[in-house]
């Protein structure tokens, strides 16, 4: 794929993975491993160049993600730490902090 393919795959996971945790209870982990593992897959094949260009929305995203599954797997859940190594920079505060730098 080229890298427009690459962003839009990633992106598109992430935002639908960040809808369908959104302060959701009762998630078992083992149904969210394999959707984590694309989604670091897809960070990963992106080139980090074109990364750089939507890190600062990533963090949001998948911070957004990480809040709504810590109260269900807890702080240090494997799948919490997979996820955290997405984002380089300031984690929301909650599921609903939209804020962003601009």
């Amino acid at each position: 794929m080229g890298v427009y393919s690459d962003i839009y795959e990633f992106a598109a996971r992430a935002g639908a993975f960040e809808g369908y945790v959104y302060r959701r209870e009762g998630l078992a982990a083992n149904s969210l491993e394999r959707w984590v593992d694309h989604l670091v897959e897809g960070y990963t094949a992106v080139a980090p160049g074109a990364r750089n260009e939507f890190q600062g929305l990533c963090d949001g995203t998948i911070g957004r993600a990480i809040q709504s599954l810590i109260p269900t797997l807890g702080e240090n859940h494997e799948l919490i730490t997979k996820l955290k190594g997405l984002r380089l920079g300031r984690m929301p505060t909650s599921p609903d902090d939209f804020s962003r730098k601009r």
